[in-house]
């Protein structure tokens, strides 16, 4: 299984596949946004590409500019963790759908912690984020772990510096569980952080938590067990301390409405459940209602049916949930949005 973030150094990685298709010469398939989702479509791309000679090229930039360059029609495609809201993709004319569900989680670097020995809470991993723990040994951290040997230690706080779904989900997280949070910052792609040293990337963020002895990052779960990293339990809303993977990201999404909100935006943070991964969330895909090359955006859909029908498994294996099938119904009837200049839908 392929390394991805030890692999890339910059904020934009891209996976640069030529498209071939008969109906999309010249038509690249483009897309930009999201680190959250970048292993798994770089995944599906590789394969993709062997078995049907189209590729993709996408640029993992963050949400923030994935949402920006699909406003300005510059790709495909955008992805976002964070769902635009119905008036917002009414207004810009785009469709909107989830493809995968992973979860977010907290990495640390501390001699002698090992993987899940750590265990925090949502109060406590925001008063981290707002400067008001300031050290490993302080006394709400050593409460939850009264077995593990904590340092006199400073902690050093990593975050996002780019506009980013991934810390959309994780302070929209932080605001459901602490009213400090809420109040003081609150949630979206881009906040003013109280403390910490700014990343670009999930892969940004993956590698000043693993340089930096004593810190403490928040990265898409793929990045830390790719790498090795030293992530920690989370107690859940069932106060719960639970493990990140597949079986506690598929209990968070277990009650997901999806078609009750416009473009499928469920958020999946602090949901219920013994089981539960309290800050998961669905990456999603925009699209123009009327793009501007109906023949890649042809190209595009093909690959995203390619993708719900037949990689499932792949995305199982990066620790994602797939789309279930009953959602994939779903999408593929809000497709039909996306038409040629004279109406037509493009699939």
């Amino acid at each position: 299984m392929r390394t991805f973030a030890v692999a890339a150094r910059s904020a934009a990685m891209v996976v640069a596949l030529a498209v071939a298709s008969p109906i999309a010469q010249a038509a690249d398939i483009s897309g930009a946004g999201a680190t959250f989702p970048y292993p798994i479509y770089a995944k599906w791309a590789d394969a993709y590409k062997k078995e049907t000679g189209d590729g993709l090229n996408y640029q993992s930039i963050g949400s923030g500019g994935g949402i920006k360059q699909i406003q300005a029609k510059t790709v495909t495609f955008g992805a976002t963790d964070m769902p635009l809201k119905g008036e917002q993709l009414e207004k810009d004319g785009l469709v909107q759908w989830p493809m995968v569900i992973g979860g977010n989680v907290p990495v640390v670097n501390l001699e002698g912690i090992k993987p899940g020995e750590l265990t925090l809470d949502g109060p406590v991993l925001a008063n981290i984020y707002l400067g008001t723990i300031k050290t490993w040994n302080d006394a709400a951290i050593v409460k939850l772990n009264p077995s593990v040997k904590l340092p006199d230690q400073p902690i050093v706080v990593v975050r996002r510096s780019d506009g980013s779904g991934t810390t959309f989900i994780w302070t929209d997280y932080l605001s459901k569980v602490s009213a400090d949070w809420k109040t003081k910052v609150g949630a979206s792609t881009a906040v003013e952080w109280p403390v910490g040293i700014g990343a670009k990337g999930n892969e940004g963020v993956a590698n000043n938590v693993q340089q930096t002895k004593g810190s403490i990052g928040y990265v898409e779960f793929a990045y830390a067990k790719q790498n090795k990293m030293t992530h920690t339990k989370v107690i859940n809303k069932a106060g719960k301390a639970v493990e990140p993977g597949l079986a506690s990201f598929q209990a968070a999404a277990a009650n997901a409405k999806w078609d009750s909100v416009p473009g499928f935006g469920e958020i999946l943070t602090d949901q219920p459940g013994d089981a539960t991964w309290p800050i998961a969330g669905a990456t999603f895909i925009l699209m123009h209602k009327k793009p501007v090359d109906a023949a890649a955006a042809q190209t595009a859909l093909k690959f995203f049916t390619w993708a719900y029908d037949k990689g499932a498994t792949m995305a199982s294996d990066l620790d994602y949930v797939p789309a279930p099938e009953a959602l994939s119904v779903l999408v593929k009837k809000e497709w039909s949005k996306i038409t040629t200049a004279d109406g037509k839908p493009v699939l």
